[in-house]
């Protein structure tokens, strides 16, 4: 048995790492509105019951990047900074996405180790400045050494269940963009090497124009102890209606690493959810976050039956997860950015016995 454990979401959080939108050419005019929806994601993992404010959540360290962005972090943010429920700390980000940009924290040993994986892009595709340093400045800011991989992965390509399960597909992980030449088998062994997994659940393709070339966060998504959560169609006019059967037909009759049955909990999709400009986007309710005592899930509703399918979904993740406080945050401008909550975070575990 591996030395390494890849910790599951929901087990306990020392702190979470996450940025500050900061860079006005590539956010233009949805930049201020998706500062809103972060900064409410960002309240609801601090201080996740505001009825009573001597509940705490989770340390949340945002990094920023030129003074604009500081400045407006800190005006509305400044409560949670004030009784030290977020700091805030210069860092030469490219933008925001630090499920991928950033390190994936494992446990060896009794010792959090920030693992960093190479990052191209998302297979070539987008270079902001300086995101193959973030790993490294946030084990600096840790003050944690950092292990390094060869092979390029992001963490939104993956998801676990912290006992040796791992949930990825193949459009992403296996596509020539990021390792040319990679196979089902040798990344089994590198990801079990790195992170300390047993088992690899395989699905094949994401969300229709999904430029991660199909992260597995936004299609299912362990989300407690021998249960995974993903979608069904809805409506008649749902882009992804096939992509979802699929996804139901393989995780159907799955066994963990251990063999234990996994259970498959599915909620509507949003459906079809488009852009100023008609565009079909890839709005997801995968892309939740499960912080220490709540769950923040992502929606997108544009009319009533969306609204439907919108409050089935956040109830029954909300039920799934076992957290005190479920929030339903509309996500539609970070998403123009290019993800959501889950890809604009990643969880530092907590060494308890």
């Amino acid at each position: 048995m591996s030395s390494t454990r890849f910790p599951a979401e929901w087990e306990q959080h020392e702190a979470v790492w996450s940025a500050w939108p900061s860079a006005v050419d590539l956010w233009e005019d949805d930049l201020a509105p998706a500062r809103e929806e972060i900064a409410d994601l960002f309240k609801a993992i601090a201080q996740p019951d505001p009825e009573d404010p001597g509940v705490r959540g989770e340390t949340v360290h945002v990094l920023w990047r030129g003074s604009a962005a500081h400045d407006s972090a800190t005006d509305m943010l400044g409560d949670l900074i004030a009784d030290g429920r977020l700091c805030l700390h210069e860092a030469p980000i490219g933008d925001i996405w630090l499920r991928d940009t950033g390190p994936i924290f494992t446990v060896r040993k009794r010792t959090i180790v920030p693992t960093a994986f190479g990052f191209n892009g998302w297979g070539g595709k987008y270079f902001l400045p300086d995101d193959d340093k973030i790993s490294t400045r946030i084990a600096d800011l840790a003050g944690l050494s950092p292990a390094r991989q060869d092979f390029i992965m992001e963490g939104g390509a993956i998801d676990t269940d912290g006992e040796g399960t791992l949930l990825t597909t193949r459009q992403c992980v296996l596509n020539a963009n990021r390792n040319d030449g990679m196979t089902e088998e040798r990344f089994e062994r590198l990801v079990g090497e790195a992170l300390g997994i047993e088992k690899v659940i395989w699905l094949d393709d994401g969300l229709l124009n999904d430029h991660t070339d199909g992260h597995v966060d936004n299609i299912a998504r362990f989300i407690a102890p021998g249960r995974i959560a993903c979608m069904k169609p809805s409506g008649q006019d749902d882009p992804n209606a096939e992509v979802y059967r699929a996804i139901l037909d393989t995780l159907r009759g799955q066994t963990d690493a251990g063999g234990r049955p996994l259970e498959i909990i599915d909620v509507p999709s949003p459906g079809r959810i488009v852009d100023g400009e008609g565009q079909i986007i890839p709005a997801s309710y995968m892309n939740f976050y499960i912080a220490n005592h709540s769950i923040i899930v992502p929606v997108y509703a544009e009319n009533e039956e969306q609204e439907r399918y919108m409050i089935e979904a956040v109830e029954t993740l909300g039920e799934a997860a076992g957290r005190d406080h479920v929030y339903a945050i509309g996500a539609h401008h970070t998403l123009t950015g290019g993800g959501s909550f889950h890809c604009i975070t990643q969880q530092q575990p907590s060494l308890v016995d």
